[in-house]
């Protein structure tokens, strides 16, 4: 995939990411055992992708550890 292909993909999912944000301004509530936390989608989703991508990243970087 060469750069420019890159970049698009990457703009792409920016947009999307937007619209989301955009539409998701409602506050969410969590019960977690004794906690109660509340907070909006708008800080919730990007928070999501953030986790999920670090998370992603480590498990990747890890596992081409292992193999090399």
């Amino acid at each position: 995939m060469d750069v420019k292909a890159k970049i698009l993909v990457v703009l792409v999912l920016l947009i999307l990411l937007a619209i989301i944000l955009i539409q998701n301004t409602e506050e969410v509530v969590f019960r977690i055992f004794f906690w109660k936390i509340a907070m909006s989608q708008v800080i919730l989703v990007p928070l999501a992708v953030v986790i999920g991508f670090l998370f992603g990243y480590f498990i990747a970087k890890g596992g081409m550890k292992k193999l090399g």
